[in-house]
């Protein structure tokens, strides 16, 4: 839904905001090709982010082309480059080809697995740690992470940044070992986010809610919101607020 343009402002915007905070920067550099990927890739190299992420080109006829693709892009840099397994055709990612493409280019090691029975595969992908296969991360806005820490996956990678503190607390409950603290944690953000599917534009809600957009417009839709279903939306939200920064 962004222009070429509206990418790379937000990569500079990213790197700008990101620079002397401490936190790891990882930019996505996806594109329906080869040669589009590769424009993203030196513009994001130029920011020195810690880490690349592309998901494979939807125009790969094989999983040939899709070697080639992450190929292409470690050309370009020499940091970490994580892997999503899904997103871009219809070619299924084995287990082989990552381990195979993590070989090849150490730096692919690093893999966003979210792709058909996704907790078989991170169990599959485990095998092969920490050489080649370096990191295995969960997606799909968390929502089996509590089963993904409990098998000893390194994360989770979401779009879920309205409830980024949420997660981040999350992963401090589970290095502490407080699994009361984690379930509790964990409960409270499903509850709100289990709303997504009754309520269209609950996440811009919370955006604008919390001050990251001023408005809930958006490319996908114009959304509004009855009475009812800002009072639904504020009863779960208020369960969040122990786990909330501000």
């Amino acid at each position: 839904y962004l222009s070429q343009e509206e990418r790379i402002r937000g990569f500079e915007v990213l790197a700008e905001a990101n620079r002397g905070t401490g936190m790891v920067l990882v930019l996505g550099v996806q594109a329906e090709d080869t040669a589009g990927m590769l424009e993203y890739a030196a513009i994001a190299e130029g920011l020195e982010p810690d880490g690349m992420i592309a998901i494979p080109p939807t125009t790969a006829q094989s999983l040939s082309d899709i070697r080639d693709y992450y190929a292409a892009l470690c050309e370009i840099t020499e940091r970490p480059i994580f892997v999503q397994t899904s997103g871009g055709p219809d070619i299924e990612l084995t287990i082989d080809f990552l381990v195979a493409l993590a070989r090849e280019f150490p730096q692919c090691g690093y893999i966003k697995e979210e792709y058909g029975r996704v907790h078989e595969r991170m169990l599959a992908l485990q095998e092969y740690q920490p050489d080649p296969i370096r990191s295995i991360f969960g997606a799909t806005l968390g929502r089996g992470w509590l089963y993904e820490m409990r098998i000893g996956t390194d994360g989770v990678m979401t779009g879920g940044a309205m409830y980024a503190d949420v997660y981040a607390r999350m992963w401090q409950l589970y290095e502490q070992g407080d699994e009361a603290g984690l379930r509790d944690c964990y409960a409270r953000l499903l509850l709100i986010q289990n709303l997504d599917n009754l309520i269209p534009g609950v996440r811009l809600y919370v955006m604008q809610k919390r001050g990251i957009f001023k408005t809930t417009r958006s490319r996908r839709g114009d959304y509004s919101f009855s009475p009812q279903q800002i009072a639904e939306i504020e009863y779960r939200f208020e369960a969040l607020k122990p786990y909330l920064i501000s």
